[in-house]
C-alpha cells in the first residue's frame, strides 16, 4: 500500500511539474515570440488598398486602377450565403474557437511531424490565423512563424467581434487573377454582384484560399469543379443549404463570364490622362490604393465617333500612298528560307546601320504546310480592339492567279476566301517621298504566295456600282486587303464654355504606342495659328475690311544670313484684298506684313493669353507657325475664340471622391448655394455666376469667328460646308507638308485633329490641312451633331453690321455674290481711300505713310 502511495505521489508530483513546466513553457513562448509583435489593434485603424475608379461623364466605367483590384464592402452588405460558404471552407468553428482549432492544430502537427521539415504538411489555420498571416507576417513555412501567428490569432480575437474579423478577411483575402476580395472576385469571374451569386459560384469562390492558381476556371476547371463540390458538400453538412441545393449547386456547370463590356466606356487614351493627372494631384499611393471615385468629362459618345473618324482618316490617307508590302511571310519550301535568308544577310552587308525592312525579315517556317496552326492572330499587328476596326483579321497567300484575277487565301477558321483584282487597285507600290507607282494590272504585281496579311471580308465592289458575286469565285467568300496604316495622328473634341474635354484619341492604337500624340506631341501648327495673329489685329484697331498687300515680302536678317522671302502655297499672291481674305485663304505674305505692322510683341501676348504657345520666340516666322505646341493647346485656344473670348482650362475630371465619398477636388470651384437644395418645389433653376476672364474684345473675337466662318464658306475649309449649319474653322500645313491641321468648331463643340509621322517626314503631294485633316473633323462632326439643332454664333453688342465687297474691302451697294455682312466696331467701318497695309500702319495715326507709294501703306 505505501509503494502504491508513493508511486501516486510521484505521479502527481510528475504531473503537477509537466503542468507548471508546460505553463512555463507556453508564458515563455508566449513572451518570446509575442514580445516583438506587431500591435493586432492596428487593424482598427486599418485602411486597406482599394481599386481607384475612373468613370465617363455618363456614369460608364472608364478604368480602374490598382495594385490590388479590390472594392470594401462591409459585412452586411455581404450576403450569409457568401459568408457561409468561406466558413464551412475554412473554419467550421469560426463561431466558437478562440483563435486557433485546436483539433486542426493537432491534426497538422501530427501531419507536420509525419513529413518532415521538408515536405509542406496539411494546414490547420483558421480564419483568424490567415487574417493574422496576412496582415502581419510571411508565408514562410517555419515552426516559429507559426507560433507567431497563433498568439496574434488570440489577442485579435480578444480584440475584434467574429463579425469584424469576418468582414477583414472577406475584402482582404487573395482570390486569384489579381483579384482580392469577394466583390472584386464575383464581378470578374462571374460577372455579378455578391447578391446574384448561385450556391455553386459561391462555393467555388469559398475554394479558392488555399490555392488559387491551382482552380483556374479556364485551366484546371476538373480540379475547380472538384473543390467546388468539396465545398458544398461541407455547407450541407453544417447546415447552411438544404441536401436538395447541394444536389442542384452540384449539377450546374462551372463557367466563367467575363465582365460585360457593354457597361464599361472604351478610350484607352483617355483614361490614361486620367491616370496621369491624377498621379500628379496625389502621388502612386492615393492613385493606386486610395480608393478613389473620379467622374471625367469624358463623352462616350463622341469619344467613339473620334475613334472612327482618326481611324478612317489614317487609313485612307494610308491607301492613297500605297502598298508597301506583306508585313510578314511564310515560307512553303527550303528553297524560299534559304532565299530568304540570303536576301537579308546581303542587306544587312550593304546596310549595316539600317533597321532590315520587314520585307526582308526571316519567313515563318511552314515548310511542313501547316500554315494554319503558324499563321499569326491580331495581336501580332497591334491593331485596336476588334470593335474598333470591325473584321480585318490575319491570312495567309496559298495561290496567286493572274489569268482568275485572284488571290486565294487561308484563313484563322481553317477556311479559303478570294481577293478579287478590283480590291488590290489601290495598293500601288509605295515610293521615297509618300509618292506611288502604277495601278497594279494582275495580282502578282502585289502579293505572292505565303504572304501573311490583313484582309476584311468585303460584299461590294470599290466603285460602290455592284456586288461581288461568289458563284464567280467557287463560292469563296470575297475579301479587301488591308495596311495598317504607318502614319499618325490625334483627335481633341472639347466643351468651349467649360473646358471640358469630350474625346481624346492619341493615335492609331494604344496597344501600339501609348503616346498620346493629342497632349505629349510638340508639332508646329502651320496657318492654324494664324487666327491668333489676326485676332490681335483686330483687338488692335484693324478690321475685317482692312486691306493687305498680298505681295512679294523680303527681310534682311542681318550680316551673313539668307534674306527671309515667305511665299502663298501654291507661290500666287492676290495683292491687295481684305483682311478676310488673308485668313479664309490662308495667306502668309498677308499674315507676316499684319503681324510686323502690329509688332510681334503682341503677337506673343495673344498666343499667351490664349494658351496655345508658352515660350514663343518674338520674330515674323512664328506668325506663320513655325513654334511648337500640341493639338490640346491649340483647341483649347480655338475654345476661347469660340466661347467668346473668354479664358477656359482644359480639364479632363469634372471631380473627385475619397473613399469615404467626401468630395476632395472639383473643377468648377464657383459657388452655389441653391444648386445644394434637398428637393424642388417650382423654384427657378440656380444661376451661376460667369468668372471666365474675357482676354480680348467680345467684337474682335465675334469678327474673328467670322471671318473663321468664311474659311468654311469660301475658303480652304469648304469640307465642313456638308454640315448644313454655322461652322468655323481653320487649316493648317508646314513647311514640306510635314503635318497637317484641322480645328473647327460650332457655338457648342471644338474639334481638332492632326495627322504627321512620328518621325517627322513629308506627308507627300497634295496632302494639306485642307485634303487631309479637314475631312476627319468633317466626318466626326456629321456624327456627332446628328439631331442636334443649328444655332448661331452669339453676337456681342454694339457690332455693326455693313455689306463689303470681298475683293475691295469697300461697302458694297447690295447684297449678291461677292458681297459679304461685315462686323465691325461702331466708328470702323471702311470709308473711300482707305490705306493698304503693307507694314507700318496704324490705324488712327495721322501720318501712316511708310512706302513712299500713294495708297500702300
Amino acid at each position: 500500500m505505501k509503494f502504491f502511495w508513493k508511486l501516486f505521489k510521484f505521479g502527481l508530483g510528475a504531473f503537477l511539474f509537466l503542468l507548471l513546466a508546460g505553463a512555463g513553457a507556453v508564458i515563455y513562448v508566449w513572451h518570446h515570440y509575442g514580445a516583438d509583435l506587431p500591435d493586432e489593434k492596428k487593424l482598427a485603424e486599418y485602411v486597406p488598398a482599394i481599386v481607384t475608379r475612373v468613370h465617363a461623364g455618363d456614369g460608364r466605367l472608364l478604368a480602374e486602377f490598382a495594385i490590388e483590384n479590390r472594392v470594401w464592402v462591409p459585412i452586411d452588405q455581404i450576403p450569409p450565403l457568401v459568408q457561409h460558404a468561406f466558413i464551412a471552407a475554412e473554419d467550421q468553428n469560426f463561431y466558437t474557437h478562440p483563435g486557433i482549432d485546436p483539433i486542426g492544430i493537432l491534426r497538422a502537427a501530427v501531419d507536420f511531424v509525419r513529413k518532415g521539415s521538408d515536405e509542406r504538411a496539411q494546414g490547420a489555420s483558421t480564419i483568424t490565423q490567415q487574417l493574422a498571416k496576412n496582415f502581419f507576417l510571411s508565408s514562410e513555412y517555419k515552426i516559429e512563424r507559426k507560433l507567431k501567428e497563433i498568439i496574434l490569432a488570440f489577442r485579435i480575437e480578444a480584440a475584434f467581434t467574429k463579425q469584424q474579423i469576418l468582414e477583414l478577411y472577406l475584402n482582404e483575402i487573395y482570390l486569384g487573377s489579381g483579384n482580392y476580395g469577394v466583390v472584386t472576385a464575383a464581378l470578374n469571374y462571374f460577372n455579378k454582384s455578391l447578391d446574384e451569386l448561385t450556391v455553386g459560384e459561391a462555393a467555388y469562390l469559398a475554394a479558392l484560399p488555399k490555392a488559387p492558381n491551382n482552380y483556374n476556371l479556364v485551366r484546371q476547371k476538373k480540379a475547380a469543379i472538384e473543390r467546388r463540390n468539396y465545398v458544398i458538400s461541407r455547407m450541407a453538412e453544417d447546415g447552411y443549404i438544404t441536401a436538395e441545393q447541394a444536389k442542384e449547386a452540384k449539377a450546374e456547370d462551372l463557367v466563367q463570364r467575363d465582365r460585360d463590356q457593354g457597361e464599361v466606356a472604351h478610350a484607352e487614351y483617355f483614361a490614361e490622362e486620367v491616370r496621369r493627372e491624377i498621379q500628379k494631384l496625389y502621388g502612386d499611393d492615393m492613385l493606386y490604393k486610395g480608393g478613389l471615385v473620379v467622374r471625367s468629362t469624358l463623352d462616350p459618345k463622341l469619344q467613339a465617333y473620334a475613334d472612327k473618324a482618326l481611324r478612317e482618316g489614317l487609313i485612307n490617307y494610308d491607301r492613297r500612298h500605297g502598298w508597301r508590302g506583306a508585313p510578314l511571310r511564310m515560307a512553303f519550301d527550303q528553297a524560299a528560307l534559304d532565299a530568304a535568308a540570303k536576301a537579308r544577310d546581303e542587306f544587312i552587308a550593304a546596310n549595316p546601320e539600317e533597321p532590315v525592312p520587314h520585307a526582308l525579315a526571316i519567313p515563318i517556317d511552314a515548310t511542313d504546310g501547316n500554315w494554319l496552326d503558324r499563321l499569326p492572330d491580331r495581336a501580332e499587328f497591334k491593331l485596336p480592339p476588334v470593335d474598333l476596326v470591325a473584321g480585318w483579321e490575319p491570312a495567309v497567300v496559298l495561290e496567286v492567279s493572274d489569268k482568275a484575277k485572284t488571290v486565294t487565301l487561308g484563313l484563322k477558321d481553317n477556311t479559303k476566301g478570294v481577293i478579287p483584282l478590283p480590291e488590290l487597285a489601290w495598293a500601288r507600290p509605295w515610293k521615297e517621298d509618300q509618292r506611288v507607282g502604277g495601278e497594279p494590272k494582275k495580282p502578282s504585281e502585289v502579293l505572292q504566295v505565303g504572304d501573311v496579311v490583313l484582309v476584311e471580308p468585303v460584299t461590294r465592289m470599290p466603285d460602290g456600282k455592284k456586288d461581288y458575286d461568289p458563284a464567280d469565285y467557287g463560292g469563296l467568300p470575297t475579301f479587301g486587303l488591308r495596311q495598317v496604316p504607318d502614319i499618325e495622328g490625334a483627335l481633341v473634341a472639347l466643351d468651349p464654355h467649360t473646358g471640358r474635354v469630350l474625346a481624346i484619341t492619341g493615335g492609331w492604337s494604344f496597344e501600339e504606342s501609348e503616346f498620346d500624340r493629342a497632349t505629349q506631341a510638340a508639332r508646329q501648327p502651320g496657318s492654324s495659328f494664324k487666327p491668333f495673329v489676326y485676332i490681335a489685329a483686330l483687338d488692335a484697331g484693324f478690321t475685317p475690311a482692312t486691306v493687305i498687300l498680298d505681295a512679294p515680302f523680303v527681310l534682311d536678317q542681318g550680316p551673313g544670313q539668307p534674306k527671309w522671302k515667305p511665299k502663298n502655297y501654291g507661290g500666287d499672291m492676290l495683292g491687295p484684298v481684305p483682311m478676310r481674305v488673308g485668313i479664309e485663304k490662308s495667306r502668309n505674305l498677308m499674315t507676316v506684313r499684319l503681324a510686323q505692322t502690329i509688332g510681334m510683341d503682341k503677337v506673343v501676348d495673344y498666343a499667351h493669353r490664349f494658351g496655345v504657345v508658352d515660350d514663343m520666340p518674338a520674330v515674323l516666322s512664328s506668325a506663320l507657325g513655325s513654334v511648337e505646341t500640341t493639338l490640346m493647346r491649340m483647341a483649347t485656344g480655338y475654345g476661347m475664340i469660340a466661347n467668346g473670348g473668354k479664358k477656359i482650362t482644359p480639364t479632363i475630371i469634372d471631380r473627385i471622391q475619397d473613399r469615404y465619398g467626401k468630395v476632395i477636388y472639383r473643377h468648377d470651384q464657383r459657388s452655389c448655394d441653391a444648386c445644394i437644395a434637398a428637393s424642388w418645389d417650382g423654384q427657378p433653376a440656380p444661376v451661376l455666376p460667369d468668372e471666365r476672364e474675357q482676354i480680348v474684345d467680345p467684337i474682335s473675337d465675334y469678327q474673328m469667328i467670322s471671318m473663321m466662318e468664311g474659311v468654311v464658306q469660301r475658303g480652304t475649309g469648304t469640307r465642313l460646308l456638308v454640315l448644313n449649319r454655322p461652322v468655323a474653322g481653320k487649316t493648317g500645313t508646314t513647311n514640306d507638308a510635314f503635318d497637317a491641321w484641322f480645328i473647327g468648331y460650332t457655338p457648342d463643340l471644338v474639334a481638332g485633329v492632326y495627322i504627321g509621322f512620328d518621325q517627322p517626314r513629308t506627308l507627300g503631294p497634295n496632302e494639306t490641312g485642307s485634303t487631309t485633316a479637314s475631312p476627319i473633323i468633317r466626318d466626326f462632326m456629321l456624327d456627332a451633331l446628328a439631331g442636334v439643332p443649328a444655332k448661331p454664333f452669339r453676337v456681342p453688342d454694339g457690332v455693326v453690321f455693313m455689306p463689303i465687297d470681298q475683293h475691295t474691302g469697300l461697302i458694297a451697294s447690295g447684297t449678291g455674290k461677292g458681297v459679304v455682312m461685315e462686323a465691325f466696331k461702331p466708328g470702323t467701318e471702311p470709308v473711300p481711300g482707305q490705306q493698304v497695309l503693307d507694314g507700318g500702319y496704324t490705324p488712327g495715326a495721322e501720318d501712316n505713310t511708310v512706302t513712299g507709294v500713294p495708297g500702300v501703306y
